[in-house]
């Protein structure tokens, strides 16, 4: 059967490949779902089976976004413990998230997908790792939400095992045993899973943090990703009070422990990584270990700022993070674009830290270096996926800003014409072709009022 083409013309492109080529008024042609061609000026003549052209006048077009850090369950608990650093903010916010069940779960994955995806969002991540006993299917129902929503989708399975009485920050009653956590975790695994070219569906292994898992679930869990040849994520070096806890408990900071129990390599990816010195930031480059960062995230908690340049210079992935919508209320990762250049200079490089086009490249190619797929999505290039996303950059709000790159990063949200994942249309005209907005902000609110009244209830 012959191919089905989709052709978009007259627009700016930024293709983020190797050399960063750009168009100033080129096109991009999709075949089913993939990228056919793409280059600068017309589209070539005589293309067969085309089913749409679409005129980028006044557009950008730029790979989809790339999310590499999120826990959807948090957008059902927005707004909430809005002073408080890392630890403050988890202890006031964990006796209300152990009451999730299957039915939040599920809204607020919709949610969190929805409000992503609307924004540019092509590639989603969820890193889930409160499972409440007796709270339901939550992998297939966070799983679910993806499918509906159409976006590609890596759910990090994520497990505690360090409650209270261990001395960990989660109520005893929202975590897993080791046995319980490690069979569940595979079992997620082998029935998502698929490691094929043009997946929309693939699993990470992902114990939650060293404050809430034991020395052994690490130990093992590397052990199970890598017996199943799947990818490894949690969090690292978020704050001075992790590294302090690290020390306390392992008698090493957070990099070399994570080392010890196997979690450095080209198939790991950690959120935040904060505070990280010279040598810790080394090892993550020699092993190839990947960072997903998380500005407003980081902000919010007043962790810090990460020292991107020096990473991205010692040769270390870094894609860019939501992080939770408790902790980044927005819920949107084009903002992250602009966050990641601005509070980056606030750091030691100052106005050479990150400059609009590395800033894209984060979002971009960078995050799918991070989830293991830059051969297959990240940059527009023929034979890759065509995850693409329209922007309309000649509104008001970004009318004398000449260079569409600079506009994009720097300026206000731009609307999204259209976005394409794996070929299919998701977002048109600014809004989501999959699902009904109003009906998920509906579902997302009764969701939250009805978790606020069963934590209230104890």
């Amino acid at each position: 059967m012959a191919a089905s083409r989709i052709v978009i013309e007259n627009c700016a492109i930024a293709t983020v490949d190797a050399n960063d080529t750009e168009y100033a008024s080129g096109h991009v042609v999709v075949a089913d779902n993939l990228i056919e061609s793409v280059g600068a000026g017309r589209a070539p003549a005589g293309l067969e089976n085309v089913v749409r052209r679409v005129d980028g006048t006044g557009h950008l077009v730029t790979p989809g976004l790339v999310n590499t850090h999120h826990h959807f369950y948090q957008w059902i608990t927005r707004g909430l413990a809005t002073d408080h650093n890392l630890f403050d903010w988890l202890v006031a916010l964990y006796p209300t998230w152990a009451r999730i069940d299957e039915s939040m779960a599920r809204a607020a994955a919709r949610g969190s997908l929805a409000m992503m995806a609307r924004g540019g969002v092509t590639t989603a991540t969820d890193h889930h790792y409160v499972y409440p006993r007796g709270a339901g299917d939550l992998s297939g129902a966070i799983i679910g939400a993806a499918e509906e929503t159409g976006v590609r989708f890596t759910l990090a399975r994520g497990s505690m095992d360090r409650g209270q009485s261990d001395g960990g920050l989660p109520p005893d009653f929202a975590v897993e045993s080791l046995e319980d956590a490690l069979a569940a975790t595979e079992a997620t695994v082998d029935r998502y899973h698929d490691a094929s070219f043009g997946s929309m569906t693939q699993i990470a292994v992902a114990p939650c943090s060293p404050f809430s898992v034991s020395t052994e679930l690490m130990r093992q869990g590397a052990e199970l990703a890598r017996r199943k040849g799947v990818r490894l994520h949690t969090h690292g070096s978020e704050t001075v009070e992790e590294e302090q806890f690290c020390k306390e408990l392992f008698g090493m900071g957070p990099t070399d422990y994570f080392e010890s129990t196997g979690w450095l390599g080209s198939d790991v990816w950690m959120a935040h990584c904060v505070h990280m010195n010279d040598s810790d930031i080394a090892a993550f480059g020699r092993t190839g270990t990947g960072v997903a960062h998380c500005p407003s995230s980081n902000a919010r908690l007043a962790a810090g700022i990460a020292r991107v340049p020096d990473m991205l210079k010692a040769g270390v992935p870094v894609g860019l993070g939501v992080d939770g919508t408790a902790s980044n209320e927005s819920g949107e990762l084009h903002t992250e674009l602009r966050n990641a250049l601005l509070i980056n200079r606030l750091g030691a490089h100052r106005e050479s830290a990150l400059n609009a086009r590395q800033a894209l490249r984060l979002g971009t190619y960078g995050g799918a270096q991070v989830l293991g797929r830059a051969d297959q999505i990240g940059s527009i290039e023929a034979g890759k996926l065509a995850d693409l996303v329209l922007w309309k950059m000649d509104t008001l709000a970004h009318a004398s800003i000449a260079d569409p790159v600079i506009a994009l990063v720097l300026g206000a949200a731009a609307p999204v014409t259209l976005s394409l994942v794996n070929g299919r249309t998701v977002v048109e005209d600014n809004h989501l072709t999959t699902v009904d907005e109003d009906a998920v902000a509906r579902s997302t609110r009764g969701e939250a009022r009805r978790l606020a009244r069963v934590a209230a209830e104890g």
